[in-house]
């Protein structure tokens, strides 16, 4: 579960700092924080599944 939700944070910060990079404002960083969020998320229940199944 940890792995699930440190992706998710992870992603919205990674993605919050690429909007504002490009020179985005607040709907595009929320946009781009929600999409790579989601990404993270599913990455980190990914790995999550995957150390599981492995017996760590």
């Amino acid at each position: 579960m940890y792995f699930s939700l440190g992706g998710l944070l992870i992603g919205i910060v990674a993605g919050v700092l690429a909007a504002r990079l490009r020179g985005g404002v607040g709907k595009d960083m929320a946009q781009w924080g929600a999409v790579w969020g989601m990404i993270g998320f599913v990455l980190g229940t990914v790995l999550l599944i995957i150390l599981v199944r492995s017996g760590t």
